[in-house]
């Protein structure tokens, strides 16, 4: 364990990945969505294929128990993806990003629906006041000269489907939970990478549009990011407990402000960026409480192990 490299893995990536969403969305007026969609995917494969092979892990890090799983995953995760990229077409990326932080919350809830987790008073506490933020984060979006202009495919749309986005990445992530269970992490990014590319693919029958040489370098460096993104979350959490890394995606709030206002001069409102703050503070403790709990649970099994002994 290596806490400190972990939290610099963790805060590189942040940025390999705000960084990214700066490139989709400089190219998000001239592409259709599911064009950039394939190229954040298929070009991923490479450096994640390369990480493999050199940890001795390819192909046999691909084997898969439960292919239903990673389809599943990869239709939510998909769809997220590709409501995402479309958001970053009409929102600054503050905003965007800032609203991206609602997937964590819904997450609780649906661990709720679907897998029957048990979650007390204070976790639901939480996430209320979080999803009190993520109504502040929309204010701005909410007025009706806002959703006049929203109607003629304006900030309210793009609003909307990045809220829709973090909702089906919510998803996405409960599926991940199951999957961790008998899959390794190479096969989840990597069955989930080749299905989001082969749907983005899937639209090249409604037009995609010939890239320029600086296009198709920057399109090319969006799949690389991403899948530098991932190699590096999956080391940062090698080195430390989940429970100190996972705070720190929230940095991309800083990585996103200052990347918006350098490259697009964008700046977020202050009901964003108070909306914000309080989404992140939410989220932190509910990660630290499912920390807690996760230990309190180990240790039941553990002086329950011993008993039966």
């Amino acid at each position: 364990m290596s806490p400190l490299l972990g939290i610099a893995l963790k805060l590189v990536s942040a940025l390999i990945f705000t960084l990214m969403s700066a490139g989709i969305k400089a190219v998000a007026a001239r592409y259709p969505t599911g064009q950039i969609v394939f190229c954040r995917s298929f070009f991923a494969l490479i450096p994640l294929i390369i990480w493999l092979a050199w940890r001795s892990e390819f192909p046999t890090a691909l084997r898969t128990k439960n292919l239903r799983g990673h389809l599943k995953r990869g239709v939510f995760g998909s769809t997220g993806m590709f409501l995402g990229f479309a958001a970053l077409g009409f929102l600054p990326l503050p905003d965007a990003v800032a609203l991206g932080y609602a997937g964590p919350l819904m997450v609780v809830v649906l661990a709720v629906v679907i897998l029957k987790e048990r979650v007390r008073i204070y976790r639901w506490t939480a996430v209320t006041i979080g999803f009190f933020g993520v109504l502040l984060m929309l204010s701005p979006y909410l007025g009706g000269d806002t959703l006049a202009h929203g109607l003629e495919g304006g900030p309210a749309i793009g609003a909307a489907l990045a809220l829709a986005g973090a909702f089906c990445s919510a998803f996405a992530s409960v599926e991940v939970r199951q999957l961790t269970s008998t899959e390794k992490t190479g096969a989840i990014v990597f069955y989930f990478m080749v299905l989001t590319a082969s749907l983005g693919l899937s639209t090249s029958v409604l037009g995609w549009n010939l890239p320029n040489w600086q296009d198709a370098a920057l399109l090319f460096s969006i799949g690389i990011l991403g899948g530098l993104g991932q190699i590096l979350i999956v080391q940062a959490y090698r080195y430390g407990d989940a429970s100190l890394i996972a705070p720190f995606e929230y940095s991309t709030m800083l990585w996103a402000v200052a990347i918006g206002w350098f490259m697009f001069g964008d700046w977020p409102a202050n009901a964003v960026f108070f909306g914000a703050v309080i989404v992140i503070i939410s989220g932190i403790y509910v990660i630290l409480r499912e920390q807690q709990l996760g230990l309190l649970r180990k240790e039941t099994r553990e002086v329950g192990s011993s008993r039966g002994t």
